[in-house]
């Protein structure tokens, strides 16, 4: 069986898309692959989502992700949109799911944990659907 190809979408793929992205590929790399992308770029992932998940899970978001665009991305089966708060762009897909999560970046670290692991379970909550 193929896996599904989700992609995180946001808009400037910084923080909460490149989040999901790292979780996805640590927590349900045998169910789907992860991708993430944005509309507009930021030069980098954001200082605390990358010290925060590596302290939390020991990935290195800087090693094996960069904000991408998301004509960067492969046909994917699945959308998931962090919750912008702006309309995405139409992205062919068989299923979308906005998750409808605050933007954490500049707020304490308790916000941005709180964040990381309300994606983990949405993470674990989207693997377990596929595998039903």
């Amino acid at each position: 069986m193929t896996k599904a190809k989700v992609a995180f979408i946001c808009v400037h793929n910084s923080c909460r898309s490149q989040i999901a992205e790292a979780l996805g590929k640590h927590f349900a790399a045998d169910t789907f692959e992860s991708y993430s992308a944005g509309t507009e770029l930021k030069p980098e992932i954001n200082r605390d989502a990358v010290r925060l998940v590596k302290e939390l899970y020991g990935i290195d978001m800087e090693k094996t992700q960069r904000p991408k665009l998301i004509h960067e991305l492969p046909p994917v089966d699945i959308v998931v949109t962090m919750g912008c708060g702006v309309a995405c762009p139409f992205l062919p897909c068989r299923r979308r799911e906005d998750w409808g999560l605050e933007d954490p970046s500049g707020k304490s670290d308790e916000v941005f944990i709180k964040v990381i692991k309300t994606i983990e379970e949405k993470i674990k909550r989207l693997a377990e659907s596929l595998k039903d």
